[in-house]
């Protein structure tokens, strides 16, 4: 006798595809950590987008942002000094304007009229840094201005706790997590109840409500996360520590080094908890950022080890992941050539035995 019948029939075995990565960096403002770390006097050395610039505060009070190859002889700006609002090259003291123009050469009596470097549009919001990547190179415009966060200015959340990790691949795999809602229990302990994404223009958000032992204990865990853009991501989440509810808010925000590397910033405030001395509040933040920082470097561990998909094999169970990747390619292609169905409003959601589902609009922090 033959094998039964349903064992002979086999359906082709799916292929891995992958195509060459885009030869551009996605359009958008990406957040290059805490404002004030680059307010010392100093330029600073960013290796991002392929190349190297300064960021520099001037007299002006204003933090700019230059290519940091000196066109004169290739000297590293970011290795310079500060003067006014203009860095020096190390190498022959040529001084660039915050404008990114040559505006003295020690020992020449000419400037010359090609003495420019590319000036990178800035930002300061939410105690951040922010720079505008563009392969246009049009300017940022003010629809898509950074939204304030409120709690970052107030007295009754902590600072900002933010570490950085260097994740070698390329950043659409951190991009996917907001589309993968099969993760969360597999990964991280954490089985959802509800799951929904709701695409919108420039916006892509994820509202969940499950669970986690580490950051709700036998409470409900309920995060609201957008994408402002390709690369700056915000989540406001509830939870629980110690039986009290802790309200907090998390950054998590890349800006690419190479095509297959980024520098991923993660970031998080907690709101203080009343009738807690400032010590204990303390003390509690510090426990909560340390287990949200734990539950994160669980995905930095799987991006650490993985393959790009270009086709990924999904089933009933995964998020929109192709719809997300759509949404995403918007920042890879010229403004006028993007598609819109790209910016189209759509909510894609799943309810596994919530009673009652969280609101879908915005809501100011």
């Amino acid at each position: 006798m033959g094998e039964p019948l349903r064992a002979q029939i086999r359906s082709p075995m799916h292929t891995i595809e992958s195509k060459p990565l885009p030869d551009r960096y996605a359009r958008g403002w990406h957040c290059l950590g805490l404002a004030d770390d680059y307010k010392d006097g100093k330029p600073h050395t960013l290796d991002v987008f392929g190349t190297r610039l300064a960021a520099f505060q001037g007299e002006d009070g204003e933090i700019h942002v230059l290519n940091a190859w000196c066109p004169h002889m290739g000297g590293d700006l970011s290795h310079g000094t500060v003067s006014g609002n203009s860095v020096l090259c190390p190498f022959h003291k040529w001084s660039w304007g915050a404008d990114g123009v040559c505006n003295h050469i020690p020992y020449a009596k000419r400037i010359p009229p090609k003495a420019r470097v590319k000036c990178w549009p800035t930002c300061e919001q939410n105690k951040l840094l922010f720079v505008w990547n563009d392969p246009e190179n049009n300017p940022p415009p003010p629809e898509l201005a950074i939204p304030r966060i409120n709690a970052v200015f107030s007295g009754e959340w902590s600072d900002w706790e933010i570490i950085t990790w260097r994740i070698n691949t390329n950043c659409r795999e951190l991009i996917d997590n907001q589309a993968d809602m099969a993760h969360f229990g597999p990964v991280h302990g954490a089985p959802i109840k509800y799951f929904a994404n709701i695409f919108d223009g420039d916006r892509v958000t994820q509202i969940m409500v499950g669970s986690s032992e580490r950051l709700s204990g036998d409470s409900t865990l309920a995060t609201r996360a957008t994408y402002f853009g390709p690369a700056y991501h915000i989540t406001h989440m509830i939870g629980e520590m110690n039986g009290m509810t802790i309200e907090s808010v998390l950054l998590n925000s890349h800006v690419p080094v190479t095509q297959n590397s980024f520098d991923l910033r993660f970031g998080v405030i907690v709101k203080k908890v009343p009738g807690l001395s400032d010590e204990q509040n303390a003390e509690l933040a510090k426990a909560y950022v340390s287990a949200s920082q734990t539950a994160f470097a669980e995905d930095v561990a799987i991006w650490d080890n993985k393959v790009r998909i270009d086709n990924p094999l999904l089933c009933d169970g995964d998020g929109p992941i192709y719809r997300l990747r759509q949404w995403y390619e918007q920042f890879y292609v010229n403004v006028a050539e993007v598609p819109q169905e790209a910016r189209a409003y759509q909510v894609v959601e799943v309810n596994q035995g919530l009673d009652i589902k969280p609101p879908l609009n915005h809501v100011d922090i």
